[in-house]
């Protein structure tokens, strides 16, 4: 079985162009070279929710410009406009078709925040435009995609980050240098847990597709199906052709943090229990969710998802806990707390500024300000990405491999290598989607 190492170095060797879409970009675009203070321009693309955490970031850097807005449906286009007019002080130009501002050599660094499905094309078309991006979790919406997102960085030697902007929390970083130093002993359990209380998405009924939404470029590599009004433009989170899942969504940042704690990579097995417990919807994910992966070590993570129904109220919606031989550290992305053996507080360090929590979709605060700040660092001054994407993209395996378990029915075996899954000929079924014809990403 071919190693990850090996899959990645024999996918950077040729030079192939990129073909999706109808799209054929060259070789490697000619990139704007930077100087340590030359202004970086960006393409924001999909701008309902997160790329206003984005936008702002972006603005907090004065040698830093939203280019561009890209968005598919000229509703949301619309009212990000007057939010940038009111929150940066002016209007980017607008495009609906993102391949165009590939061909503007103009623009640096592209940022994506659309549906999960298109991550890692995109990311892909973007580096070979010669263009840095800035791609929100998870990184890929399957474990093929990962590879060759991670394989696509390797050949054209652009900046990748995820968003898990939890990797550039300064209190976060302390608490993991605290456990490298030995502050709670051997560790050996990261636990991550989120909680939300998410309505049904009701069963969809066939409508029309809005005039103001491109639907054939909304969907893009993945297969097509009818327009829905239960779909756009946020529930499609729930559905597989274009979602992840809640493990996804928001698993991603704590077991993420789990990983970096604990200082592991891939788990050796991944089991999961869970159901779709709460509504009779199109919800095709399940709502209710307990996986657990081992590590070498003896050492495990365990993630708990509530989406439709909170955990014990005096908990809060979502963070991490690292367990040791001589104490505990709880980590969120407000504070880390250190406790010893007897649960007693020993420690406690608090983030500066505000954070974001589960009450909206934006999730903005100054993480991203950080997260952004350590991108633009790294492409003017080639400093150390805090969730470089050959990273980044290990933990994205972790949420898939839990998806994986889950649909197995049984404990995964799996190669620490590779993350392919040794004993399930059903799990690794989804280790590759379908694609629409012409859109499949390719090195």
């Amino acid at each position: 079985m071919t190693s990850r190492r090996d899959f990645i170095k024999k996918t950077t060797a040729g030079t192939a162009a990129v073909t999706l879409g109808g799209l054929v970009l060259p070789e490697m675009a000619h990139a704007h070279i930077l100087g340590a203070n030359d202004t970086i321009n960006c393409a924001v693309i999909g701008v309902r929710s997160r790329a206003k955490a984005h936008a702002m970031a972006i603005h907090q850097d004065p040698n830093a410009k939203v280019l561009y807005n890209c968005d598919v449906d000229d509703v949301i286009i619309e009212q990000h406009n007057a939010w940038c007019q009111k929150n940066i002080g002016y209007l980017p130009k607008v495009e609906k078709d993102f391949r165009k501002i590939l061909e503007d050599n103009d623009v640096d660094a592209v940022f994506i925040a659309t549906p999960e499905h298109w991550h890692a094309p995109m990311a892909i078309m973007a580096l070979q435009a010669g263009k840095h991006v800035y791609v929100e979790k998870p990184c890929s919406h399957n474990p093929h995609e990962n590879d060759l997102l991670v394989a696509a960085q390797n050949k054209y030697g652009k900046k990748v980050q995820m968003g898990n902007q939890q990797r550039s929390s300064r209190t976060t970083a302390m608490a993991v240098n605290d456990i490298r130093n030995g502050i709670i002993g051997e560790v050996y359990k990261g636990e991550a847990y989120y909680s939300n209380n998410r309505g049904s998405i009701g069963n969809g009924n066939k409508i029309e597709v809005p005039k103001t939404l491109d639907w054939e470029l909304w969907q893009g590599p993945a297969p097509r199906e009818d327009y829905r009004d239960n779909i756009h433009p946020y529930n499609w989170h729930w559905f597989r052709n274009w979602g992840t899942g809640e493990i996804h969504n928001n698993g991603t940042h704590e077991i993420d943090i789990c990983r970096w704690a604990l200082g592991v990579d891939l788990p050796e097995t991944v089991t999961s229990f869970g159901g779709k417990y709460t509504y009779d919807d199109d919800w095709e994910f399940i709502d209710n969710q307990q996986v657990t992966y081992t590590f070498p070590g003896n050492k495990f993570i365990t993630w708990t998802g509530h989406s439709r129904g909170m955990m014990k109220p005096e908990r809060p919606g979502r963070g991490v806990t690292i367990y040791g031989s001589k104490g505990s550290i709880e980590l969120s992305r407000e504070y880390y707390k250190l406790y010893d053996l007897g649960g007693n507080p020993v420690k406690f360090e608090f983030e500066k500024g505000q954070q974001s929590g589960t009450t909206n979709t934006i999730g903005m605060g100054d993480l991203d300000v950080d997260h952004v700040g350590n991108f633009f660092n790294a492409i003017r001054k080639d400093e150390s990405l805090n969730s470089d994407i050959n990273d980044a993209s290990i933990s994205t395996m972790l949420c898939h491999l839990g998806n994986m378990a889950q649909d197995a029915g049984h404990t995964l075996n799996v190669d620490t290598e590779t993350g392919k899954v040794l004993n399930s000929e059903k799990a690794m079924q989804s280790w590759k989607r379908e694609y629409e014809k012409g859109w499949e990403p390719k090195l």
